[in-house]
């Protein structure tokens, strides 16, 4: 196998080039949120190995510790690579932009650019993005896990209201056509949307009195967001006060609360 560096891989001879390591995680950091630097292997790939000493693995986690903000924590191994001892140094996170030394680089080939000041200000932008835009993101669940009948139910509905033109035939094409799907890749709003297992829940209370310290009952929903809103609605209907109001034919429930 030929070692060869990469975007995400970065080789250094040995300890004595710490700094430049440093840099290079925070780089990688910026362009691929993780990677792994190797000490013991020149820049061509030629493996001549690392003289490990008592203290090599805390030395390079407290040059990493020490130079790179936000603080990330690597894994620090030793292992024999053709016979040779090396240091690996696995590494990632998602808090960019991450600063070396109180300067921001990104990743470029195998080279380490510093950014300029447009340049991270992008970044940061484009980070801020896609924090917000959180329902673009993939999400962990698989379109089996989507709950077909709520789908269905969503696309009858509206298509009476006449919002949505296309008949229901089948969850992926369905959920395609939404704009849920990225590849075959379920993005997170169809996970709250449709999945009976999502990120959300719904806690709902009964309390004594007004200082909230005190529960008379207390329920925990999860599931996705139609089901939490009936779960929810039923619950406080069910336990909120009512009152009668008699008319001229029939008497009529009015709750304390109306929504």
């Amino acid at each position: 196998m030929k070692y060869k560096e990469s975007e995400t891989i970065e080789f250094k001879k040995s300890t004595s080039e710490l700094k430049e390591a440093v840099i290079a995680i925070a780089a990688t950091l910026n362009k691929h949120g993780k990677g792994k630097v190797y000490f013991g292997i020149k820049n061509d790939g030629s493996i001549i190995g690392q003289d490990i000493g008592e203290n090599t693995a805390r030395e390079i986690s407290q040059a990493v510790a020490d130079n790179i903000e936000p603080r990330i924590f690597p894994k620090i191994t030793v292992q024999k690579i053709r016979g040779k001892t090396c240091v690996t140094v696995i590494f990632s996170g998602s808090a960019m932009p991450y600063f070396a030394f109180g300067r921001a680089y990104m990743r470029v080939g195998d080279e380490n650019k510093q950014l300029t000041a447009r340049e991270l200000e992008k970044l940061i932008l484009q980070k801020h993005r896609e924090g917000i835009d959180w329902e673009k993101q993939y999400s962990g669940r698989e379109i089996s896990e989507v709950n077909v009948k709520v789908l269905r139910n969503y696309i009858s509905r509206a298509n009476e209201a006449g919002r949505i033109n296309f008949k229901f035939d089948n969850a992926k094409n369905v959920l395609r056509k939404l704009g849920l799907l990225s590849g075959n890749k379920l993005l997170k709003a169809a996970e709250i949307l449709f999945c009976n297992r999502s990120s959300l829940e719904v806690q709902a209370a009964v309390f004594a009195g007004i200082d909230k310290l005190t529960f008379l009952d207390i329920k925990k929903f999860e599931g996705n967001i139609f089901e939490l809103l009936d779960k929810s609605e039923k619950y406080i209907t069910e336990r909120i006060n009512w009152r009668v109001q008699f008319g001229k034919m029939e008497r009529e429930e009015i709750p304390e609360v109306s929504w």
